[in-house]
């Protein structure tokens, strides 16, 4: 029984020590935050911080993977249509710089497929391909978006499309992220 519970104490710690990292990052920035000041944030060394994860490039992977969490709860379950919950991801991204830019970088890594998030990367990409592109489907046979569209491609543009934008917007914050994805969407929907 004794086992249950440290099980249990651990795996919420885990969530406490995800949970506050989601906060100093989108705080302080990727770039600009410790695996010391994560520790400090939940009063534990960095060694019993690690302890916690594999490696740090598993905790980053597990703070995205937090992220995806957190925003789905916030954006994307109560959205009568995804293209409402992806435009309010990608205002609050706005809100949240140090965490696009942990994502910007820890997806350009991952493309080594021996980067411990090479996997975390490829599985999300094609669930939120698959994902998008369902909507785009039912928005078709709906009557408001051209039949003769290909979902799955129309699904990879808006993922290419938004992470180019975060890029964009990281260099130049001026770039209204939202305002874009909203009108390559118009062009979407206008049919011919």
């Amino acid at each position: 029984m004794a086992q249950r519970g440290s099980y249990a104490k651990g795996i919420a710690k885990r969530e406490e020590i995800l949970t506050a990292a989601l906060d100093v990052i989108a705080r302080n920035g990727y770039r600009r935050t410790s695996v010391r000041e994560l520790a400090d944030a939940v009063g534990l060394s960095q060694a019993g911080l690690l302890h916690y994860f594999s490696s740090k490039e598993e905790l980053f992977q597990e703070v995205l993977r937090k992220r995806d969490e957190v925003d789905h709860e916030s954006y994307g379950t109560d959205m009568a249509r995804p293209i409402d919950g992806l435009i309010a991801v990608i205002r609050h991204n706005a809100d949240v710089p140090g965490l696009v830019q942990l994502y910007a970088q820890l997806s350009v890594e991952a493309v080594d497929p021996d980067h411990p998030s090479h996997d975390f990367f490829v599985a999300r990409y094609e669930t939120v391909r698959r994902e998008f592109g369902g909507f785009i489907r039912e928005e078709q046979q709906a009557g408001r978006i051209d039949p003769d569209l290909d979902p799955a491609l129309t699904a990879t543009l808006f993922v290419a499309a938004s992470d180019g934008l975060q890029t964009q917007w990281m260099l130049d914050p001026s770039i209204d992220m939202a305002e874009h994805m909203m009108q390559l969407w118009r062009l979407v929907t206008r049919k011919s």
